[in-house]
């Protein structure tokens, strides 16, 4: 027997055109995409990688809260910077936002097909275990 599928849509553009989720929930275990600092209310992102991060974290966040779950449910994250040296920006913001939880983390560095991206972060949470965060 499987467990119900739960796809959830922040509205991104991307989405769309992409064919994809912002999280998708398995029974407890929510695997959430890739996700960029991109404020969709106001459309627009910031230059700074440590508010891009911020910003990443709150799209987590809403998806997150959407399927029952939170940042706190967090066990894995992958986050992809666009330099070494960005990286220096971005952790101290995880460590801010994620420290009472402390999933995982990869950290590793890519080409962003779009230039104002400095940082995107994907993850799984499993629903209920409630880090603490």
């Amino acid at each position: 027997m499987s467990e119900k599928r739960v796809n959830h849509s922040s509205g991104s553009t991307f989405e769309k055109a992409y064919g994809y989720s912002r999280a998708v929930a398995v029974g407890e275990t929510i695997h959430v995409a890739g996700t960029i600092g991109m404020d969709y209310a106001a459309g627009r992102i910031s230059a700074d990688p440590a508010e891009q991060t911020r910003q990443a974290l709150r799209n987590i966040e809403a998806a997150l809260r959407a399927l029952d779950s939170s940042l706190a449910d967090l066990v894995q994250i992958t986050t992809y910077v666009d330099a070494a040296a960005t990286f220096e920006a971005v952790g101290p913001v995880l460590g801010e936002v994620l420290g009472n939880v402390r999933p995982t983390n990869a950290a590793l560095v890519v080409g962003f097909p779009f230039p104002d991206i400095r940082v995107e972060i994907s993850g799984i949470a499993m629903r209920g275990c409630g880090a603490g965060g």
